[in-house]
């Protein structure tokens, strides 16, 4: 119940994030770093939580990457707008959202057919890594002065991208695995 309950208030802290966010006020911008900052440790909890108490359903399991890839992918969109990912960068911001939006079709297709797609350590930095960018270029919106904040900011986007490229192309050669085995079963 309690890892539910977390991974819901990731999801219902994303409004009060980017409220605070475009209010043209420090106190406002802390208050929307730290939030996410709390909705990414919640990331972490809830699956934690979840596996010691032995709680996890299927509701977890389906809630879990969906907050995340709302929380992401959101703030993500929010940075774009208002310039903080510009450039080139908006590139690499589009390829984890366009990651993303495939990656959950194929969990839709695939839960059809009734597989699922195994969620990987790899597939957790790479969250990891786009929060910890993201973490980066929303304190960077507070501290523009100090340009290297962003920088970071952007490095990590760009590692996150790599990974995001990575688990993606994993994903899509599992389920078409899966599918071709489906359409073109062995005849015995």
């Amino acid at each position: 119940m309690i890892p539910n309950i977390l991974t819901l208030s990731r999801i219902f802290s994303i409004p009060f994030i980017i409220a605070c966010f475009y209010i043209s006020d420090f106190a406002a911008h802390c208050a929307a770093t730290i939030l996410f900052v709390i909705a990414c440790i919640t990331d972490f909890f809830d699956g934690y939580l979840a596996r010691q108490w032995k709680q996890v359903s299927a509701f977890g399991r389906f809630l879990d990457p969906v907050a995340d890839k709302l929380l992401v992918s959101t703030i993500l969109l929010m940075l774009s707008g208002t310039g903080s990912i510009s450039g080139i960068h908006l590139v690499g911001a589009c390829i984890i959202l366009a990651r993303e939006i495939i990656v959950s079709g194929l969990r839709e297709f695939l839960s059809e057919m009734r597989l699922r797609i195994p969620v990987t350590k790899y597939t957790k930095w790479k969250t990891a890594t786009q929060m910890f960018s993201i973490t980066c270029l929303l304190t960077a919106a507070m501290f523009p002065e100090i340009e290297e904040i962003k920088s970071v900011g952007i490095v990590f986007l760009w590692i996150a991208v790599f990974m995001t490229l990575i688990t993606g192309v994993r994903y899509l050669k599992f389920g078409i695995v899966r599918i071709a085995d489906e359409a073109f079963p062995e005849k015995e």
